[in-house]
């Protein structure tokens, strides 16, 4: 049994994941952004789940979730799985967020970053990127910088099994009714990456679809763009991963 946090885990991918997991005789952690979202998780809690509660838009709010999860039973993985698709929280959601709890959280040896294939769309420029959220961010952008910040922390912690997925496109609010992937193939590969002692998820710094291991963008494995984005989030934010 492991302990793993799943991170935006009150609908969608994260709900399907989370769910599955505690299923299994994990111990999961799950995570909503506010009080009204978190009354969707009853059901989880009420069979043996744990809650954190927090806006990722929020840098404080963030930090104070790591104090919190670095106070209880250490973790043995977090799946990264909180994300938005437009508007001005897709850098804050999407890779401040992870970011700061990859610094900041003592003990997960397994870390897993929802990517998507729209990261092949993203830019390895960081000039200019309104990680505040003040302004609307680039979904592809936010995704590349996530897929990167993974193999990076693969390079950098050899301790820690850290892998970006592309759930695929699927059918949750975010990727709409008609979305052609399957949304349980969507959440298995993070699930396995989390918690399987098969020797392909015992590997580090993939990018992977369906448990298969893909080629992503040229920039992830780009090493001094990966120490360029690492040195921009640890001034961003003011913490050394």
């Amino acid at each position: 049994m492991s302990r793993i946090l799943v991170t935006g885990s009150a609908d969608g991918l994260g709900r399907a994941a989370a769910a599955s997991l505690l299923s299994a005789g994990h111990d999961v952690v799950v995570h909503a952004r506010n009080r009204e979202r978190a009354a969707g998780l009853d059901a989880l809690v009420a069979s043996g789940a744990h809650l954190v509660v927090g806006d990722f838009t929020d840098r404080d709010a963030v930090r104070r979730i790591a104090a919190e999860l670095n106070d209880a039973k250490p973790l043995d993985a977090v799946i990264h799985n909180a994300g938005v698709w437009s508007g001005p929280a897709v850098m804050p959601v999407n890779i401040i967020a992870p970011y700061l709890l990859t610094a900041l959280l003592r003990g997960p040896r397994r870390l897993v970053y929802l990517s998507s294939g729209s990261h092949f769309g993203g830019r390895p420029a960081l000039a200019g990127v309104d990680w505040r959220g003040e302004s609307a961010g680039s979904y592809s952008d936010s995704k590349l910088f996530v897929t990167t910040l993974a193999a990076a922390v693969a390079r950098l912690r050899p301790g820690v099994l850290s892998n970006a997925v592309d759930p695929g496109w699927v059918p949750t609010k975010m990727g709409g009714p008609n979305a052609p992937d399957d949304l349980e193939l969507g959440r298995q590969t993070q699930e396995w990456l989390a918690s399987s002692d098969e020797p392909q998820a015992l590997t580090t710094g993939g990018y992977w679809y369906h448990r298969q291991r893909q080629q992503p963008h040229r920039a992830v494995h780009d090493e001094a763009f990966q120490d360029n984005l690492l040195g921009t989030l640890t001034e961003e934010v003011g913490t050394v991963l």
